[in-house]
């Protein structure tokens, strides 16, 4: 089988044809080199107005990377034609297999951006033999056509929270997707301000903003000030670890408080070395401590009732188990 069967079947070009095949160096460092020719008769397109125009003249002979085959580096050798536009003037032709200058083709910067997403930048660099900005030129390629083609309608849930990716207090405020089969990335911006998150739903328009109908989010105050602003109508959903930490945060400040009051009027200082049993998950204390809160649970304090309001709140959420899986102990 020829080589140029093989590219026809991969990546076959209307316009071109697959010319001549060499190798290119000595030993284990060779790279195959293909010629690609137009088809006779054929005019070329302008890369300005994307029309057939008349040729002018024809530029050097040019190397572009194709995706390897066999661990062998394939370049395509082809000397762009310029063409003789009337409305853009004396200008490079456009090629189905190359965007702009670039020296790779298309095909091949997808290739990179493939890996980028299972492997780092530079080790994906490494394994093919290309630089770290071609990795990166790749990456925002597929990023940029990505953003193109996203559709936005239909959205009903989305799932709003910040992510720290340098030392130090600096965030990124992320928006997901939650409602499709396929969760993806919607949105991203740099701080976790009112105005990162007002950049989502600007995107999102009006109409698609009220269409939401779940927003899941933490209890950061700007996020839920925003939410509040642009999606009334959805219902807020709030993550449950947040509202743990709320609720803790509760208990310890009624403790110490209650404490404190004890200890003023000289009475038995039942909540000396409580702070745990109260606020650990009971499978989490340790004999003495589930002793110590077997203990209190027997005195009307306020500590006691905040901690049986949070338990109570822990029964009425927890999850239910998923469908086809019993209850453990059933």
């Amino acid at each position: 089988m020829l080589i140029q069967t093989i590219l026809n079947h991969v990546e076959k070009y209307k316009s071109f044809v697959y010319g001549e095949a060499r190798w290119k160096g000595s030993g284990k460092e060779r790279d195959l080199e293909v010629e690609v020719r137009p088809r006779k008769n054929g005019r070329p397109r302008c890369s300005g107005c994307h029309k057939l125009r008349p040729g002018y003249d024809r530029l050097a002979v040019r190397r572009f990377e194709f995706p390897p085959l066999w661990a062998i580096h394939i370049f395509l050798l082809y000397a762009l034609r310029r063409v003789n536009c009337p409305g853009c003037g004396i200008v490079v032709e456009e090629v189905p297999w190359c965007q702009g200058k670039h020296q790779q083709t298309t095909s091949y910067r997808w290739f990179l951006a493939q890996w980028a997403k299972r492997l780092s930048w530079q080790q994906v660099a490494q394994c093919f033999g290309a630089s770290w900005d071609t990795v990166y030129a790749a990456v925002l390629m597929a990023v940029h056509w990505g953003l193109a083609h996203r559709s936005l309608t239909g959205l009903e849930a989305i799932g709003v929270d910040e992510i720290q990716w340098l030392r130090g207090h600096k965030y990124l405020t992320l928006v997901y997707d939650l409602g499709s089969r396929t969760k993806r990335l919607l949105y991203i911006s740099k701080e976790r301000t009112e105005q990162s998150l007002h950049g989502f739903f600007d995107q999102l328009g009006r109409v698609g903003s009220e269409a939401l109908r779940f927003v899941c989010s933490d209890m950061w105050k700007p996020y839920l000030t925003v939410i509040a602003q642009r999606a009334k109508q959805a219902v807020n959903v709030l993550d449950r670890f947040h509202i743990m930490k709320k609720f803790n945060e509760g208990i310890d400040e009624v403790r110490r408080r209650e404490a404190e009051q004890m200890r003023e009027r000289g009475l038995e200082p039942l909540l000396r070395h409580a702070r745990w049993c109260l606020l650990k998950r009971e499978e989490n204390l340790t004999p003495a401590q589930a002793t110590k809160l077997k203990d209190l649970l027997t005195y009307n304090l306020r500590s006691v009732r905040a901690y049986l309001l949070r338990e109570e709140f822990q029964r009425c959420t927890k999850p239910l188990p998923r469908q086809g899986c019993p209850v453990r102990g059933e």
